[in-house]
């Protein structure tokens, strides 16, 4: 079997563009991936597309030897970027492999462990309240402008059945609160420092959402870059008494990551923006965290579960970063099923209305859980005709 084409496409995502990449073979099978083109400075597309006539030198499914093959060439340059165009090669023709076979992706892992993933909220208020023209104007959701807000649309989490919900500081009323996630230009993203007014508002919309989904669902509140050790030690201490399920934050010091995890009793959850096996080893010797977080269109599958199984060595829980489109949340789902250290699934459920159109066969999700597709490859398609009827929107671009 040969690879004859490499294609990538790409479709308005709302707040992003969610792009994918097609590999035809000379069979007439055909293998999707879902990638991440426009976070950070963007670039993948283009690597992709670099890598297209090596790849095409390989029987796509021989997909770990053709991997391996890819990153050697980058390996006195290696990076986010070319990590990720070889993660997005890799993942469309595990697709393939398993259509040829006639099997679900995580049946090459030895999988299914389980059958159904329990699902938390992802942004929960925090993409209303971030993007609220977008939200309220073009979707007609409710808005986020208060902690009752907050309490309401927790309490609408809890109701639907999600395992738990995930949010982020965000900036209420008047009180203007300026929090950076560390990750772009903004007020404070240098030094990353934590005031008083600060960490109080954190703690009020902390205990609003708590409010609001009651007891007995998680929570979890998300950092990013944000702060400095320091700074990520004084929130865990003020949210020990909200029960949570995790804090999540990023920081590229394992022995700084450990240090905050043994000060308090909120358990710590990270390394999203890792890439590859041997980045996350130092995390797990340091005893850094308590769930570690692995991006699957970052690392590709075959990757991804090779970083949970070192991950299990170490005692350590994996649960997937996922705020892309329906194919990666399918992709995650995979991954989740071929690993027996699952913790919880990410799933964004403020997204946009014509999510559904980009796929053939939508994620089946009922009382907080995605039903696990039994179809061959990832158990959907992409749709190329909801593509074309949804083409990115023009974004400003100067130089």
């Amino acid at each position: 079997m040969h690879i004859t084409k490499i294609e990538d496409f790409h479709a308005d995502g709302g707040w992003r563009t969610l792009s994918f990449l097609k590999i035809t073979t000379d069979e007439g099978l055909v293998g999707w991936s879902e990638y991440s083109q426009g976070f950070g400075v963007g670039g993948v597309t283009e690597i992709i597309h670099k890598f297209a006539p090596l790849a095409k030198t390989f029987d796509p499914r021989d997909v770990g030897v053709m991997g391996e093959s890819l990153r050697s060439h980058t390996r006195i340059v290696s990076g986010a970027i070319t990590h990720q165009a070889v993660a997005a090669i890799e993942n469309a023709c595990l697709d393939i492999k398993a259509k040829a076979l006639g099997v679900p992706v995580y049946s090459l892992f030895g999988g299914p462990f389980r059958e159904r993933l329990s699902l938390y909220w992802s942004h929960c208020g925090t993409m209303r309240a971030w993007n609220r023209d977008l939200f309220e104007k073009e979707f007609g959701r409710e808005p986020i402008r208060s902690l009752d807000d907050f309490k309401r649309l927790g309490a609408e989490a809890a109701a639907r059945g999600f395992r738990a919900v995930k949010t982020n500081p965000v900036a209420l009323g008047s009180k203007g609160m300026q929090f950076s996630s560390g990750v772009r230009m903004a007020p404070g993203f240098l030094d990353r420092n934590l005031d008083p007014r600060m960490l109080a508002q954190m703690v009020e919309q902390v205990a609003a959402m708590r409010e609001g989904i009651g007891p007995d669902t998680g929570l979890m509140f998300d950092l990013n870059f944000g702060l400095r050790t320091e700074g990520f030690i004084r929130v865990a201490k003020a949210l020990e008494r909200f029960d949570m399920t995790w804090l999540e934050i990023d920081m590229h010091d394992p022995a700084g990551l450990a240090t905050v995890r043994r000060s308090s009793s909120t358990p710590i959850t990270s390394l999203e923006s890792l890439h590859g096996l041997r980045h996350y080893r130092p995390y797990f010797e340091n005893q850094s965290v308590d769930v570690a977080v692995v991006d699957v269109p970052w690392n590709g599958v075959w990757e991804s579960v090779r970083i949970a199984t070192l991950a299990e060595a170490f005692e350590v829980a994996c649960a997937p970063h996922n705020f892309y489109g329906h194919l990666a949340s399918l992709m995650s789902a995979h991954f989740c099923a071929s690993i027996p250290n699952f913790r919880i699934m990410e799933y964004e459920v403020d997204d946009v209305p014509w999510k559904d159109d980009l796929v053939t066969v939508p994620p089946v999700v009922e009382n907080g859980e995605l039903i696990l597709p039994k179809g061959p490859g990832w158990g959907t398609e992409v749709n190329e005709e909801g593509l074309r009827a949804h083409p990115p929107r023009a974004r400003p671009r100067s130089s």
